[in-house]
């Protein structure tokens, strides 16, 4: 089987055949042997690799290696303590918009592999659903990790996806509402005074991008609909929590650091506007959260990631259109309403659905990750991790099993290679496994 192979510095990857990646084992005798195994060629490699080894298509960059393949065959592969952090995003266990990665949260094994290839006292920080937040902290620490704490990432934009109990008790009995008792000025769900209203996705309520939109509101038609007027079953979304995790210490945290540069975090590297220590608290920078915390400079703030952000280096992938981005008939009402998760009113070239912004990813890497060090994100998806790392001077191992994601954050590291300057130091992780 061949690859294609793409390293952000034009140079082909030792060993293989121009514009051909290398098919990795990275725990073969030949990757042990330091120096010596960086002229091995590739009928040598097979030679003292063994029986039956694991192989993936892999991506080089001066400060990124992204493997296309299952994270857990590809964890079993890297080489035990070889990399400082652990940053990432796996899935919520939300089967969000039906997508079949996001059915469960990473299994106890996945998070021992984890465990296996960090350094002593290297931390993890990884996302979650606040539904399934103690599902995701559980296996972690099943891993042999120690919960050190969990930030929250506060923001003001989420909506609401909750049942209306009254209109859904009229739906049921065939009862149409039809007196109108007043309107509000924006798309269902928006404040009332409009104040939060956005542009676009609005054509499903009848407004035009750049005007605001009446929408008018019914009494209920039923007197059990009239009873449960004001019920519903969610409550607005308005923070992520990052588990914030760690290997055990080999020894005392001053033993630890000095031995492997990990078990502590960079609180300098990381204080927020005025030189305050860094919180367990990140937010949007938004009115309504802002309005709640008061001083908002206590704390970093990083807004959800813009369409620049998302689409950084992806000028060259194909777009698609905003039904094929959220896997919707054109039209329907699942596209266009916000309740659906969707509202896209243009395509996109990064389709992925939870793409998390780079600078807060920048900010992660930086509080847990030494100089120099090596990020995995086991879960890359849109690269976004790769992206942090890289714009801080760290490298980054990321592991994505679909291919179309490949291709995004292929493009998205290669780009964050474009606008920094290289100054990382430390030999890059498969140069010295090599």
């Amino acid at each position: 089987m061949r690859y294609v192979n793409e390293r952000g510095d034009g140079r082909r990857v030792r060993g293989s055949a121009a514009g051909e990646a290398r098919p990795e084992n990275l725990t073969g005798p030949e990757n042990r042997a330091g120096a010596g195994g960086r002229q091995a060629t590739r009928a040598s490699a097979k030679a003292v690799a063994p029986p039956s080894p694991t192989r993936f298509p892999v991506y080089e960059y001066p400060l990124a290696r992204i493997y296309h393949g299952d994270c857990l065959d590809v964890l079993r592969s890297l080489p035990e303590a070889s990399v400082d952090a652990v940053v990432t995003d796996p899935p919520y266990g939300l089967a969000f918009m039906g997508k079949r990665w996001d059915y469960d949260v990473p299994s106890v094994e996945v998070w021992a592999e984890c465990l296996r290839v960090l350094k002593p006292g290297g931390h993890l920080l990884a996302f979650a659903g606040t539904r399934t937040q103690h599902r995701m902290a559980v296996r972690i620490e099943d891993a042999g990790f120690e919960i050190r704490d969990l930030i929250a990432w506060v923001y003001g934009s989420g909506f609401p996806k909750s049942l209306d109990v009254s209109k859904a008790i009229d739906k049921a009995a065939g009862a149409e509402r039809t007196e109108v008792v007043g309107s509000k000025l924006g798309r269902p769900g928006m404040a009332r005074d409009g104040s939060n209203q956005r542009n676009g996705f609005d054509s499903a309520f009848g407004g035009k991008n750049g005007t605001p939109m009446n929408h008018n509101l019914y009494a209920p038609a039923t007197d059990a609909a009239r009873q449960w007027a004001g019920w519903g079953t969610a409550l607005k979304p308005a923070l992520e929590p990052i588990t914030v995790a760690r290997k055990p210490l080999a020894g005392t945290v001053a033993e630890t650091v000095l031995a492997y540069g990990t078990g502590a975090i960079n609180v300098e590297a990381a204080r927020c506007e005025g030189g305050r220590w860094p919180a367990n608290l990140i937010h949007d920078g938004g009115p309504d959260v802002t309005d709640l915390l008061g001083d908002a400079t206590r704390f970093f703030y990083c807004a959800k990631a813009l369409r620049a952000d998302r689409e950084a280096g992806c000028g060259d992938l194909p777009q698609r259109s905003a039904a094929e981005a959220v896997e919707r008939a054109e039209g329907s009402a699942g596209l266009e309403s916000p309740r659906a998760g969707a509202g896209r009113t243009s395509g996109a070239r990064n389709f992925h659905p939870t793409v998390k912004p780079t600078d807060l990813m920048r900010y992660l890497c930086r509080l847990v990750t030494p100089p120099g060090g090596v990020v995995l994100d086991p879960f890359f998806g849109s690269g976004s991790t790769g992206r942090g790392a890289v714009l801080e001077g760290f490298q980054c191992v990321g592991i994505e099993r679909d291919a179309e994601y490949v291709a995004v954050a292929r493009a998205r590291v290669a780009h964050a290679h474009e606008t920094r300057t290289m100054t990382s130091t430390q030999p890059l992780l498969w140069e010295a496994h090599d």
